[in-house]
């Protein structure tokens, strides 16, 4: 079995799936692929990774970052994410502290926002430095 050929499908639990949908292809311009038997949306290019949209009906979402999108350039991601209505979270924390929504360590820049269904996500820019991660 090679599991690194196959494209991955990242599952988010969602209250209600079309309001989800319109959010994930309005506000982030996913493309829409389909509806799933039980209800779920489906999103992602065609060959590349998918996102599913899974009705859940005890509400519970995750409490940490479930989904977070690379990106090239995060100061003009957050200005057009924001001209769509995005809203960004802010932290004054000890160890997390953004500054125009972007907190920026040495290896990276993140900026976190909310989809509708209260699902932590993120978009993030490597500063060049390569990410190791041992097993």
């Amino acid at each position: 079995m090679n599991l690194r050929m196959n494209t991955a499908t990242t599952i988010l639990p969602v209250d209600d799936a079309a309001r989800a949908r319109a959010f994930y292809t309005e506000k982030l311009g996913l493309p829409h692929r389909g509806k799933a038997e039980d209800g779920s949306e489906i999103l992602g290019a065609v060959g590349g990774p998918m996102l599913q949209l899974m009705p859940v009906a005890d509400g519970k979402h995750s409490e940490h970052t479930a989904l977070s999108f690379e990106v090239s350039d995060i100061e003009a991601t957050v200005r057009d994410m924001e001209a769509r209505g995005v809203m960004f979270q802010d932290y004054d924390l000890p160890t997390l502290r953004t500054e125009n929504h972007i907190c920026t360590t040495e290896s990276e820049k993140c900026a976190w926002f909310m989809d509708t269904e209260h699902n932590i996500l993120c978009v993030h820019q490597n500063l060049g430095g390569k990410l190791e991660y041992q097993v």
